[in-house]
């Protein structure tokens, strides 16, 4: 009977402790993250209601929500003159209407991404509410696309607004009755539109919506839009008709840091310095000229003190040499062909600066062409290209044009061209000048447009490197 109790007791001691270690081993589950943004479940009066005569609206969703960036994402249509008063509390967001409103007008008020659950932050995009003081609700859209006339490329920063008034002073003078954001692949779109007629324009989503600087990006169209139930797509080329000027840098008292580095600097100053641009001591075949580069502008050249020689020292009489406006940049121009050795030979007589002063000593610069081997051949196919429209390839590197090659048929070929990585775009020339040419709104010229065709090629040396395109 002693045992019988002895080992009750020892049962009691022994199960508290295994129950409380499983207890801890086990953690409570969570369920799965909340992805979806809140729901409007009440409106006050209701979305989409006629003859609407309230200075207030409360919308009610289903979970507790947040507003953000009220002033860059929020667009009441048409344009008010007092931007409405937003709050929100708990599951509720009221809107107070500021102005007197139109009779017989459709009002949208889209949120854009400014409202958001509290707890993930899931956005509920581009919410709209909606009402009408008369007795019917416009429904008309219209949809298109701004492209930048000289790059190809979007911008989202901008915004394209419709004026009822279609003179060409509106867009200077008078804020817009409508407008709507660009997004990044550079579309468009207005909803709930009148069957009216507009002038449409591009330009920079700023406070004043109006074209009162020609360094801002702009577009327009050729005549108005007239908005119904086939409202067509439009494409705007957007283009800067005067580029900014840099602001020069406010000048500030000298540190002594700074003072040491003038001090170098007008020491360095003191004397004539030099260099070339060669790649890795080798001329590049595809640049006629090597260049001397020097310091400061010069006063004077003596073409007499600058030698060119082959290796055994007999002296080159079919090159030229040329100062170039800026007086810095002197240019050896000469038919390179490959693997050939020079010697250049720099008198210290040969420059004097404009503060009278000459190269420290003579020097004797040894050097070499490149290889064909060091290039790859180009060769491009264009399927589809309309010639008639004066094309132009342009090749890019860090959004810099590296070349710009007419096309004259439906390929082009180069037997030597410098490897690397390159972006394609065309230029439609219509001026046939070379180069990109801005849209005048005064005279109503459109831009020049290009074609951004998004494909980068890599050309590596000593390969036929070939592509096709389809445009």
């Amino acid at each position: 009977m002693q045992k019988f109790i002895l080992c009750i007791l020892i049962a009691a001691l022994f199960i508290p402790f295994t129950f409380t270690g499983c207890a801890n081993i086990i953690p409570p589950s969570g369920g799965p993250r909340d992805t979806i943004p809140p729901r409007l479940v009440m409106a006050v009066p209701k979305d989409s209601i006629l003859q609407f005569n309230a200075n207030k609206i409360l919308l009610t969703f289903d979970e507790y929500v947040d507003v953000k960036d009220v002033q860059k994402n929020l667009i009441v249509s048409p344009s008010p003159k007092s931007t409405p008063i937003i709050k929100n509390h708990l599951k509720n967001i009221t809107i107070q209407l500021k102005d007197t409103l139109h009779p017989n007008t459709t009002y949208s008020i889209n949120f854009g991404n400014a409202i958001r659950d509290v707890n993930e932050g899931n956005i509920l995009k581009n919410f709209i509410y909606v009402f009408s003081t008369g007795n019917q609700l416009d429904t008309f859209s219209f949809r298109g696309k701004v492209v930048l006339a000289e790059t190809g490329k979007t911008d989202s920063t901008l915004i394209v607004v419709l004026h009822e008034n279609l003179n060409d002073t509106a867009i200077i003078k008078d804020v817009p009755e409508y407008y709507a954001r660009v997004n990044g692949k550079g579309n468009f779109v207005f909803r709930f539109l009148p069957a009216k007629t507009f002038a449409a324009y591009v330009l920079p989503d700023d406070y004043s919506k109006r074209y009162d600087d020609s360094t801002k990006m702009f577009a327009f169209l050729d005549s108005g839009i007239t908005i119904g139930p086939h409202t067509p797509m439009v494409a705007f080329y957007a283009f800067e008709a005067a580029k900014k000027k840099e602001k020069a840098a406010k000048t500030t008292a000298p540190s002594a840091a700074k003072l040491i580095k003038n001090k170098e600097r007008n020491e360095e100053q003191k004397r004539l310095r030099f260099s070339l641009n060669l790649d890795n001591g080798k001329q590049d075949l595809l640049n006629p000229a090597l260049q001397i580069k020097f310091s400061t502008p010069l006063d004077t050249l003596n073409t007499a003190g600058i030698e060119l020689l082959d290796t055994l020292f007999k002296p080159i009489k079919t090159y030229t040499v040329q100062l170039d406006t800026t007086k810095t940049i002197c240019s050896i121009t000469y038919p390179w062909r490959e693997a050939e050795h020079f010697i250049l030979i720099l008198q210290k007589d040969v420059a004097t600066d404009t503060n009278h002063i000459q190269l420290a000593r003579a020097d004797t610069i040894r050097f070499a062409t490149k290889n064909e081997s060091d290039y790859g051949s180009l060769r491009i196919r264009f399927n589809h290209l309309d010639l008639a429209r004066h094309p132009v390839v342009q090749l890019l590197q860090n959004n810099t044009i590296v070349e710009s090659i007419p096309i004259t048929s439906n390929e082009i070929y180069r037997k030597l061209y410098r490897p690397g990585d390159y972006d394609l775009r065309i230029l439609y020339d219509t001026n046939q000048n070379g180069v990109w040419n801005a849209g005048n709104f005064k005279k109503h010229l459109q831009p020049e447009i290009v074609q951004d065709l998004d494909k980068k090629i890599v050309l590596k040396n000593n390969w036929d490197n070939e592509y096709e395109l389809n445009l």
